[in-house]
């Protein structure tokens, strides 16, 4: 099976690539070739192009045809635009990775599955996500053009420490410092790591029943932002000192934070993986959180480069607490 990865080496991607070669697929990877977090791919073929230069996309691809086409980096439907130009004809399969953030949020009922709005009225990134996705049905309606349609949740690796700050929330942890967590600390949230993830992303390949369809792909392990924030912290070695802020106040103080969290992030997330278990049987997660956040944090301990301080997140974050502060005249508000 010949299978193209447009991106193939971000943090879904890249393990996404590996089990692809290891199950025998021919991989190929079209990206600018910028990438040095993960060691290179054996036994993947590398086309340097970039996405948004489609001229040279076509000169890079020439004649070739894939059984499969994966869209790592469609964000809006511009973007999706250029691929049907760039695919039509080219492939028998083609994978578009959404995001689950395009559902109803909040859900209107919980667990979520694949036939629950799609709505998401504050953040953009999801929209346009929804907007993508109607334009590739469009295009498998009136065209049969072979689109399937991924939805990842919140997904990491051992290069990605998934919480807002990255290093510098774990280095505050390190030095004592509070830390922030959303709301009451108690919503749900589904962290799914990124080796579990491809199990059922590459048993989608060449799957005729998969075509017109769309699927998420998480975990079925349900924390809080607490236990997350726990277990980050026992992998690092410390007691955490949580001090939990509304979401509404973060926003005011980083409009970008504030978006992914109103719209994503501070809604209690539960889905239902019925449909890509039904399909993919061998579709198994078999990495908790506590064991991949200690993967992750062993990894950035070997990359020092990884372990940069962000000095506006931190300043941001002494602002919000200053703020905060202020609700709690006896200032034991963080113990």
């Amino acid at each position: 099976m010949k299978v193209l990865f447009i991106g193939g080496t971000g943090t879904i991607s890249y393990n996404c690539s590996k089990l692809a070669i290891e199950k025998g697929c021919e991989v190929s990877l079209l990206n600018r070739g910028k990438s040095t977090l993960r060691e290179p791919l054996t036994g993947a073929e590398m086309i340097l192009a970039d996405i948004r230069e489609p001229d040279n996309v076509r000169q890079a691809l020439g004649d070739r045809k894939f059984d499969v086409v994966i869209e790592f980096l469609g964000f809006n439907p511009e973007h999706v635009e250029v691929d049907l130009q760039l695919f039509r004809g080219r492939t028998n399969q083609y994978i578009f990775i959404s995001s689950a953030s395009a559902y109803q949020t909040p859900p209107e009922k919980l667990p979520v599955t694949e036939d629950t709005p799609l709505d998401n009225p504050v953040w953009q990134y999801s929209r346009d996500k929804i907007a993508c996705e109607r334009r590739l049905m469009q295009a498998y309606f009136e065209e049969g053009f072979p689109v399937t349609i991924v939805r990842p949740s919140h997904t990491y690796d051992e290069g990605y420490i998934p919480i807002t700050g990255r290093w510098t929330f774990v280095e505050r942890m390190l030095q004592g410092r509070p830390v922030i967590t959303y709301g009451d600390g108690t919503s749900i949230w589904t962290l799914t790591h990124s080796s579990d993830f491809a199990k059922g992303f590459v048993g989608l390949f060449g799957k005729e029943e998969a075509i017109g369809q769309a699927y998420h792909i998480t975990s079925d392990e349900w924390q809080t932002w607490d236990q997350i924030v726990g277990k980050l912290a026992d992998a690092v070695g410390v007691e955490p000192k949580i001090v939990h802020v509304p979401s509404d106040l973060i926003a005011q103080f980083d409009e970008e934070w504030g978006r992914g969290l109103l719209g994503d992030k501070a809604q209690s997330f539960i889905l239902d993986n019925s449909k890509i278990k039904a399909l993919v049987p061998e579709f198994v997660c078999t990495v908790p959180f506590r064991e991949g956040i200690a993967r992750t944090v062993e990894f950035y301990r070997q990359h020092p480069e990884l372990r940069a301080i962000n000095p506006t997140f931190n300043n941001t974050v002494e602002a919000i607490l200053v703020s905060y502060a202020k609700a709690w005249p006896d200032g034991a508000w963080w113990e």
